[in-house]
């Protein structure tokens, strides 16, 4: 049986929020780059710049959660090193200053929903006093923070932290330190809760929280195995995660939580 938790660390997309893929080239973004540029470079250029530069900073984001410590690039650096690389120098200069706003309307999704259950786990954590904190690696956390205010659950966090904003990216543990510090409770003593083994679940584990819970969404199903991490727990959503909580009160078995 899991240890009960004295406080909990969540992931935002998969966890806390339904995160269907964002189109890489969403239609009002390149429109409003092409304000920017002022038709300096054509739309359909845009549109595949955006898509090419999506695809770069994922493989850029596989390639350094394999690093010891990874940390976030800045908002400018990534329109700089991933989408405007070829156009032209005073176009690339307009884009730097609107890089943050960029990346905002990059990052928000209006499909974004709150998981099943996890309102009700939320809550019911709160009400036992357990700090809650924010862990997730994100373009755009102020986009996040937005949701969950709109949502009306940004109340229920003592914290939230963004790689955006706080400079690492899981599974670099610093991230993981940060929220702990912030809740001020000791990190063996909180639950980590995340859908990616390799970002989350690792994360976790070299952060020595007291519990790595994975939560299964679409990105967990599209992950390769990793041989050496193996949460202590798996929760199919909220609803999930409140029966665990309430398990480690001494009502139930750990396998039970398994799927």
């Amino acid at each position: 049986m899991l240890r009960s938790p004295r406080a909990l660390l969540l992931d935002f997309g998969g966890v806390l929020a339904d995160a269907p893929r964002q189109p890489p080239a969403p239609p009002d973004l390149v429109r409003r780059l092409s304000q920017i540029v002022a038709g300096t470079v054509p739309a359909e250029q845009i549109a595949a710049d955006l898509g090419k530069g999506a695809r770069a900073y994922a493989l850029w984001r596989d390639d350094v959660g394999r690093t010891g410590e990874p940390v976030e690039l800045p908002h400018a650096e990534v329109w700089a090193d991933f989408v405007t690389r070829t156009w032209p120098q005073p176009s690339r200069d307009a884009v730097e200053r609107e890089a943050t706003p960029l990346a905002y309307a990059w990052t928000w999704r209006p499909e974004w929903e709150v998981r099943p259950g996890i309102a009700d786990a939320l809550h019911a954590a709160a009400n036992e006093g357990l700090p809650m904190a924010v862990v997730s690696n994100t373009l755009c956390g102020a986009a996040h923070r937005d949701f969950l205010a709109a949502a009306g659950l940004s109340g229920l966090f003592a914290a939230e932290f963004y790689s955006d904003e706080a400079g690492p990216r899981k599974p670099n543990p610093r991230l993981a330190q940060l929220a702990a510090d912030a809740v001020g409770v000791p990190i063996g003593d909180c639950w980590f809760v995340g859908d990616s083994v390799h970002r989350d679940i690792a994360c976790a584990r070299r952060a020595g929280t007291g519990a790595a819970i994975l939560m299964r969404s679409p990105r967990t199903d599209r992950e390769a195995p990793h041989p050496d991490l193996e949460p202590d727990a798996r929760v199919e959503d909220g609803h999930g995660l409140l029966a665990l909580l309430h398990q480690s009160r001494g009502t139930g078995e750990r396998s039970s939580a398994r799927t």
